[in-house]
């Protein structure tokens, strides 16, 4: 049985254009696929012939032969078109390529495939993180640090190209400048990252011996960086093209600081709030007085202690906390009491104690609700 015509296979008219053919294939071969075709016992011949057909017109030599020839290109030894190995069009093999090329015509630039003209893009180079570590004080008013950045800079000798004496690159010869190489397993072609020209798409026929080919070269690097005020633990700062150089030329990947924030033997931080436990002695507690608190910007504050107050009384002290890291004011600074205890007493001490306890048996509400809780406790137990 003679061959149909590959151009009314795809429904198409002599001479058609490359994009046409392109679309006509993805047509077919959806319409045709097996897989959706099990009720139809001719789709898998049909099918094959569309990729026969489409293998042959998507090479442009092949389909300029094709137009002058017809099938007769392709047999009797006139070797138009003829892959290495036999076969011609519609083997396995070359279904197989020609599926793939339309998945990389589907998906390619999704999937930072190949490019246009065959050629890879640079390397970008990759993204560095910095730990840099501040006191409370420094998050407070924000600062201009220098920190030294261990990293890849371009070459200067080459200017970032490779090669020696700026050179321009030559396409890989494995690969052809795609970047990738195609092995066949069967029905199947696994697609992999070139081991040549490690999927850059070119390779460097003289490498510049200052940078050997890489275009870059390691370095610290020291940079200024703006450690704006408010900043706290796990805070992320980005310098845009500011991390490793790319290879060949390639753009710079980014810089991220990552900023901790140290602890402090004073005061304690919950967002822009600060918290800071004061000791106050029983008889300021009991009778009231001033005391004299710090705060985070050096200075002190006076605090007004109440008539009778507990351990664990909180007071606010306003707009004494950390700022908002994007505006907006500054959190509080909240102070707790602590009411302590007096040690080492002396014999006096703990007599005028002994007498003040003897005094202050209504005095003490807080005592007073417990322990008659703790009765109505024994109580219900006893019932």
């Amino acid at each position: 049985m003679a061959k149909r015509d590959y151009y009314e296979v795809l429904g198409l008219k002599k001479g058609a254009s490359a994009d046409e053919i392109k679309k006509a294939y993805r047509k077919k071969a959806k319409e045709l696929h097996p897989d959706r075709n099990a009720d139809n016992p001719q789709a898998e011949d049909q099918f094959k012939e569309v990729n026969e057909a489409y293998d042959c017109l998507k090479d442009a030599d092949r389909k300029a032969a094709y137009d002058r020839y017809g099938h007769a290109a392709f047999e009797g030894g006139m070797g138009g078109g003829g892959r290495p190995g036999g076969g011609g069009p519609g083997g396995n093999a070359d279904f197989a390529s020609a599926f793939s090329d339309v998945f990389d015509d589907l998906f390619g630039d999704f999937m930072g495939g190949r490019q246009p003209g065959g050629r890879q893009r640079a390397t970008r180079g990759a993204d560095l993180r910095y730990n840099l570590r501040v006191s409370l004080e420094e998050a407070h008013t924000g600062l201009q640090k220098t920190i030294n950045v261990p990293t890849s800079v371009q070459c200067t000798v080459c200017e970032g190209s490779g090669a020696e004496g700026g050179a321009e690159p030559t396409t890989c010869p494995t690969c052809s400048g795609m970047g990738k190489v195609r092995a066949q397993q069967g029905f199947f072609t696994v697609e992999r990252t070139c081991p040549t020209c490690s999927g850059l798409g070119q390779i460097i026929q003289n490498p510049c011996k200052a940078c050997g080919g890489q275009g870059r070269v390691d370095r610290d690097r020291q940079l200024s960086v703006n450690i704006p005020a408010g900043v706290e633990t796990g805070t992320r700062i980005r310098l845009g093209g500011e991390g490793e150089a790319g290879m060949r030329g390639g753009p710079s990947g980014d810089l991220y600081i990552f900023i901790e924030v140290a602890k402090h033997p004073i005061f304690e931080r919950e967002g822009p709030n600060l918290f800071c436990r004061v000791p106050v002695s029983m008889a300021t507690a009991a009778l009231g007085g001033d005391i004299e608190v710090p705060t985070i910007d050096g200075g002190r504050s006076r605090v007004k202690i109440p008539e009778g107050s507990q351990s664990g009384r909180q007071m606010r002290l306003r707009g004494k906390g950390m700022p908002a890291l994007r505006g907006g004011g500054s959190g509080d600074m909240f102070i707790e009491l602590a009411v302590e205890t007096p040690v080492n007493l002396t014999s006096r001490q703990k007599e005028l104690l002994r007498e003040f306890e003897d005094l202050s048996e209504e005095n003490n509400p807080e005592s007073e609700g417990f322990f008659k809780s703790v009765k109505n406790f024994w109580d219900s137990m006893k019932g």
